[in-house]
């Protein structure tokens, strides 16, 4: 699959890296050259992109090198180098589009190339937060900045299949090779109108080893971006996040008489 990936940062590099180490074409779009040159160097570099039959990821029989986890995006052999171009020609080159950009980069953005992204499917994996100043002296907690980011997004780009998703966890733990824990495998939901484009962002995820969760219509992304100020906050505030919700075999919901 052909995926732009507009932006430079975390997101970029961990979810851009990892699909590109799943065999999937990959371009990079920045409104800094410089950042998105550094970037593809970067992915390349990790999982020996522009040398995809180096001897320092396996040995003759196949094994990882040492040091290198068989999980490791490292290890995948053949797939296409990650590119750096500019935004537009990452747009028109992709079958998919990831918006991995800050809140307040979207309007310009969206003015400038809103209408480039009709029939593409657009992943918005971005949050609106801001400081909450009214938390207590010490703790650290947000609040949405706006309350539906990918609904302003399907807005200034009708014609696009947006798709909200990958907006709950840091970069850091999409790059890395850890999935499963406390033996249930990582879930990604993902909220959108388009049943295929649901379908293409839920193969990307299982594409990552997650766990796809289909959460519904783009009207409930919003539900998603409060989830994630939420539960961001709390595990800025030293709380794990995850003992407020039981596994499903211990959830019910029986109606009130």
């Amino acid at each position: 699959m052909r995926i732009g990936i507009i932006g430079a940062g975390a997101m970029a590099s961990a979810l851009g890296g990892g699909w590109a180490a799943a065999g999937h074409e990959v371009r990079i779009g920045a409104r800094s050259a410089d950042s998105a040159r550094a970037l593809a160097a970067e992915i390349n570099a990790v999982r020996g992109g522009s040398l995809p039959h180096d001897h320092r990821q396996v040995d003759a029989n196949g094994t990882p090198a040492a040091g290198l986890h068989p999980a490791d995006p490292a290890t995948v052999l053949g797939s296409t180098p990650v590119d750096a171009t500019t935004i537009d020609a990452a747009i028109a080159f992709a079958d998919v589009v990831l918006l991995a950009v800050p809140v307040s980069a979207l309007t310009e953005l969206l003015s400038a190339h809103g209408h480039d992204l009709a029939g593409k499917v657009v992943i918005d994996c971005t949050n609106a937060f801001l400081p909450d100043e009214s938390a207590p002296e010490g703790v650290t907690a947000f609040v949405l900045s706006e309350d539906a980011v990918a609904e302003r997004i399907a807005a200034a780009a009708p014609k696009a299949h947006v798709v909200k998703a990958f907006n709950l966890i840091a970069a850091e733990v999409w790059a890395g090779t850890d999935r499963v824990f406390d033996g249930v495998r990582l879930a990604v939901p993902i909220c959108g109108d388009d049943p295929e484009a649901v379908r293409t962002v839920a193969q990307l995820a299982e594409d990552l080893a997650l766990q796809p969760f289909l959460a519904g219509g783009l009207h409930r992304a919003r539900y998603l971006e409060a989830t994630s100020v939420f539960t961001v906050g709390l595990w800025f505030a030293g709380c794990d996040a995850r003992a407020m919700l039981p596994p499903l075999s211990a959830a019910f919901a029986v109606a009130d008489a």
